[in-house]
Formats: C-alpha cells, sequence, structure tokens
C-alpha cells in the first residue's frame, strides 16, 4: 500500500482559496497513491485562532466541494485533513474530512480532544463525540487529530473498533517536536498498528510548525519522515504487518483494564 502524507506549509501571505486550489494541486499530483493525507487546519492554520470564526465553513463547503473533486481526480482515498466547521445548529467543530476514491464521502470525524487550556480550540469549538474508523480494501483506518495523540485511550477504543492503521493530521508546534515523535512511535508500539502523522510546516499566527510528518510500523520502527518544511513524504507499507506483529507477539490479548466495568466499594 502507497500512503503520501502532504505538510503543507501555512503562511499568512496565501489566501486561503489560492492554498485550497494548490493543495488540490498536489493530491491531483498523487494519482498512484493508494491513500493520500493532509494536515490538521490547513486552511486557517492551527493557532490562527482569530481565523477560525472568519473562515469556518458548513460541512459540504468550498473545501468538501474541492477536496471530493480532487480526490476523485487522482483516483485516491483522501485524508482531507480538517477544517473549521460551522454547524448550523450549534458551535464550530475541528473537523475531518475523507473522501473515497471517486469522492464519495467515507467519513466525518470531529476532534474530539480540543487543545489550549480554556483558551483557543478549547474555547471557541465544540467537542465531537464518536470514534470513527474507515474500511479500506487494504486495511482499516483508525481517525484522531492531533492534541488526540496525547490520549492513549481514544487509540484503543479505536483498535477495539477494528483500526490498524491510525491516521493523524495534526498543527503540532515545533517547540514540543520531540513529543510528536515520541507519542507517534508509543501509540504504533501499544497498538500494533501502523501510525501516520501528518503535520504542518511554515507559522501559524507567530507559532512555528513543527513539521516532520511521520510513519511508524506496528513495531516503532520509523519508516519515514519528512523535514522541518512543505514536502510530500511518501511509504509503501505492508497492512498484512499488522496481523503478522499481532500474532507473533500478541500483547493485546493479555488486556486486562479496560475490558470490563469497573466495581465499586462502599
Amino acid at each position: 500500500m502507497r500512503a503520501s502524507l502532504i505538510q503543507i506549509a501555512v503562511n499568512e501571505d496565501e489566501s486561503v482559496d489560492s492554498r485550497r486550489q494548490r493543495v488540490a494541486a498536489l493530491v491531483r499530483e498523487q494519482a498512484g497513491a493508494d491513500l493520500v493525507v493532509l494536515p490538521e487546519l490547513w486552511t486557517t492554520g492551527a493557532f490562527a485562532y482569530e481565523e477560525f470564526g472568519r473562515e469556518a465553513e458548513p460541512l459540504e463547503g468550498p473545501t468538501y466541494e474541492t477536496m471530493a473533486k480532487a480526490a476523485s481526480d487522482a483516483g485516491v482515498w483522501l485524508h482531507a485533513g480538517s477544517i473549521p466547521e460551522r454547524d448550523p445548529d450549534g458551535p464550530l467543530y475541528n473537523t475531518s474530512l475523507l473522501f473515497s476514491p471517486s469522492g464519495e464521502p467515507a467519513a466525518v470525524y470531529r476532534k474530539i480532544h480540543r487543545f489550549g487550556f480554556d483558551q483557543g480550540e478549547a474555547v471557541l469549538m465544540g467537542a465531537g463525540q464518536e470514534l470513527v474508523t474507515v474500511r479500506l480494501p487494504e486495511t482499516t483506518l483508525g481517525v484522531a487529530t492531533c492534541y488526540d495523540l496525547r490520549f492513549p485511550e481514544l487509540f484503543r477504543g479505536l483498535v477495539d473498533a477494528g483500526a490498524e492503521t491510525l491516521v493523524l493530521p495534526a498543527g503540532w508546534p515545533e517547540r514540543r517536536r520531540a513529543h510528536w515523535t515520541l507519542l507517534a512511535q508509543a501509540r504504533a508500539v501499544e497498538n500494533q498498528a501502523f501510525v501516520l502523522a501528518c503535520g504542518t510546516a511554515g507559522t501559524h499566527a507567530g507559532v512555528p510548525q513543527a513539521g516532520h510528518s511521520i510513519v511508524v510500523d506496528p513495531w516503532g520502527e520509523v519508516l519515514a519522515e519528512a523535514g522541518p518544511d512543505e514536502e510530500i513524504l511518501t511509504v509503501d507499507f505492508d497492512p498484512a504487518k499488522v496481523a503478522a506483529t499481532r500474532e507473533q507477539f500478541p500483547a493485546l490479548k493479555d488486556r486486562v483494564l479496560g475490558l470490563q466495568q469497573p466495581r465499586h466499594r462502599g
């Protein structure tokens, strides 16, 4: 299976519409890949909080339409990163869009863990409630976004739902890049799954981005890693390695905690 992670540079001198069209062209160039992944909030920048409200769009808005067409033109499964979604009946959401090779919607994921510690995204956006998996011919994707990476219980839930490949778009800051690499490898090892983590480059509202998109195998080995600038990271991997790893080293079968209801005393 071939995956291409498009590590987009988000810069203030490029309009959202121009970037949207530029990214669509990059997606079309990935014809021949099986899966293409974009970063989190690449239309606005993950730290450009003041832009969220101004650039928020309905679920089936311009980014949805442009990415659906790009997926169809390239004939790829497309995780189109995330957008600031304006729900007509509720708050904003940090919403991921996934499309099939025919351009049909395959899944929508609203980010569950919002970053900001009572600031920024944490107060500007609502929290998603549902875990999302998507079945591809070669593997089952488990979908998460950026700050979700710090919460292992979410990924356990995805594995319990059948996930074999964990896909995570992000706008991760450079100052915590060591955590990005460490946590991506940890989620791969503890869940015996592939991790495809696609970040942004550039600077969002004065916050330098980590870049360094990464693909990790079920043993925690880094198969490919990008640098700090805009880049397309393409890697071939064998999804069958997940089942082989889980059979060879069946640690997931020894799970105890989390598999039963807690018993309360008193």
